[in-house]
């Protein structure tokens, strides 16, 4: 049965936030929602700001966060940006949510045909866009299996650079910010990359991403 974390989070491990996080996926996919007095969390979310979990993700409109993983005001702090880029911008935000607000885990969450993604393997420049392209084309660099078709046409190609551009962000993200490095070696956070099926509504995790 769902509770809402705001009484204990200050003593959740990264660990128990990955797992919150984990359930709260396998109620939205199996249409499980947990009930819950809106207006009593409303009250309780308003005394102070306490979020579990700090998420960089897409800003695609069909994988909003708080939905994917059945959580209530006050239990995720949110940057979405398109391609999930780990921006100087975003990395402060994150810095702040893990210093200051207490979050306890930073997941780097892309998705399934990700528009942003599908752009950079196409090298598709327009106004500001190219900016983002920017900061995706590294993982691009960084895939070598596929020789052939390395456009958006190619569904597995897409797959694998959604995948890679997650764990850049996450490297971007600890290689550029002593505050999260500093937390991450205390173990006072974690750090985990997901990717979003937008077919199925299931999030995974990736194995070789996890730092709990």
């Amino acid at each position: 049965m769902y509770t809402h974390p705001n009484t204990n989070r200050a003593n959740i491990k990264p660990q128990q936030a990955l797992e919150i996080l984990i359930e709260g996926n396998e109620r939205f996919v199996t249409n499980r929602s947990a009930h819950r007095e809106h207006s009593n969390i409303i009250k309780i979310a308003n005394a102070e700001q306490q979020p579990f979990a700090s998420f960089l993700s897409c800003s695609d409109s069909r994988a909003p966060v708080e939905l994917l993983f059945d959580q209530a005001l006050g239990d995720i702090f949110s940057v979405r940006l398109a391609g999930n880029i780990a921006s100087d911008k975003c990395i402060g935000s994150l810095e702040f949510s893990s210093k200051y607000l207490g979050s306890k885990l930073i997941v780097v969450m892309g998705h399934s045909s990700c528009g942003a993604v599908k752009a950079a393997c196409d090298d598709f420049k327009d106004g500001h866009i190219g900016e983002i392209i920017n900061m995706i084309k590294p993982a691009i660099r960084h895939e070598k299996t596929v020789t052939e078709d390395r456009t958006s046409k190619n569904d597995a190609f897409v797959e694998k650079i959604c995948a890679l551009n997650v764990k850049y962000q996450i490297d971007q993200i600890i290689r550029t910010s002593d505050i999260i490095q500093d937390m991450l070696t205390a173990k006072q956070i974690g750090v985990v990359g997901g990717v979003y099926d937008l077919n199925t509504g299931v999030v995974r995790f990736l194995p070789d991403s996890l730092m709990l």
